[in-house]
């Protein structure tokens, strides 16, 4: 009996020094540095490609509800004429272009916010990135985004038609050489613009309302400073500001969603004419699901890109604060 407990104590005491080791464990690489922007690519990879790989049957049912209201009345009707039609292996549709596109879309939308940041930051200075913070991120989100647009864009084409064109083929390795033998390079890109005007709006209110959550989240709702809090309550902050931050994220792309779904599926159409043909009504079809989906989403790629983080050591700063020589010149000024 002796021994077990002994046994036992030790192997609380190699588990307890082996957490303490991990959790004291020094930082894997310097902030800004090459390396430091590589692993946040990596961590935008694995949060995007993942997140929305899950999320495809509710896409799929989506998407077909903005292409074709009148055959998929809402959400429930959508995924019960699919299931009676596809069977089960309908709902995956789409999958495989979804989880290519996606990950390219990550490694630039992380990737590409983290090396904006901090080269907007350095030019306008520190007491600047802090006054102007909110326009810091939103000038990087949407300059991430555009890049992340280009590499997403032939994929999002596939998976739409894979998804929404009766007939069409179901299967990644046949659809690109399908389209490109149609249209050309035209037909993995005519939908670029929409698509911008979807996720450049919806990646800066993604990253900029995930911060500023994060910052009131921290000063008027966690009951002590983040410094003090464990690492797994940090991560359930992040979700929680995800979870915000998505909700107004499908709100604000949600038209342009619309017109892209539609876009791909009506061949020679432009996105004016596919606005034209759906009316300001007819754009906002699908909305419920997508707010659903797109909340679930955006809280699931904040909570593991910064899980990521904390797996590989990669530096974490706090919720900016207001920089000393700020400080001094408002005291000065009597406005603090």
């Amino acid at each position: 009996m002796s021994l077990q407990f002994n046994s036992k104590q030790r192997c609380e005491c190699i588990f307890n020094n082996l957490k303490s080791s991990v959790l004291s464990a020094p930082e894997s690489c310097a902030f800004g540095s090459n390396k430091y922007f590589a692993l946040c690519g990596l961590g935008g990879i694995l949060s995007c490609g993942i997140t929305h790989t899950m999320v495809v049957p509710l896409d799929l049912v989506k998407c077909r509800i903005q292409v074709d209201p009148a055959k998929y009345k809402s959400v429930f009707h959508g995924f019960k004429v699919t299931l009676k039609e596809d069977g089960m292996k309908g709902l995956a549709k789409g999958w495989a272009p979804t989880f290519f596109g996606y990950s390219l879309q990550g490694l630039c939308k992380f990737g590409l916010y983290e090396v904006f940041k901090v080269y907007y930051s350095n030019i306008l200075g520190e007491e600047n990135s802090y006054i102007y913070r909110t326009w810091l991120y939103l000038a990087a989100s949407a300059s991430a985004e555009f890049f992340a647009d280009i590499a997403l864009s032939p994929m999002e084409s596939a998976k739409v038609r894979i998804q929404t064109q009766p007939g069409f083929v179901s299967t990644l390795r046949e659809a690109l050489p399908i389209i490109y033998n149609a249209e050309g390079m035209n037909g993995f890109y005519k939908s670029l613009v929409p698509l911008w005007m979807r996720q450049i709006p919806y990646t800066m209110m993604k990253f900029a309302c995930f911060e500023k959550t994060i910052e009131l989240l921290y000063k008027y709702v966690v009951p002590k400073p983040r410094s003090e809090c464990t690492k797994g309550e940090q991560l359930v902050v992040t979700f929680a500001a995800g979870y915000i931050a998505g909700v107004f994220c499908a709100i604000v792309s949600h038209p342009a969603d619309t017109v892209v779904s539609k876009l791909n599926q009506d061949k020679g159409a432009t996105a004016v004419d596919v606005a034209k043909k759906l009316g300001f009504a007819g754009m906002w079809k699908g909305l419920l699901p997508r707010i659903v989906m797109i909340g679930t989403l955006t809280a699931a790629q904040w909570f593991i890109y910064d899980a990521v983080k904390v797996w590989l050591r990669l530096p974490r700063p706090p919720p900016p604060e207001m920089p000393e020589s700020l400080k001094k010149k408002l005291a000065a000024k009597g406005e603090l």
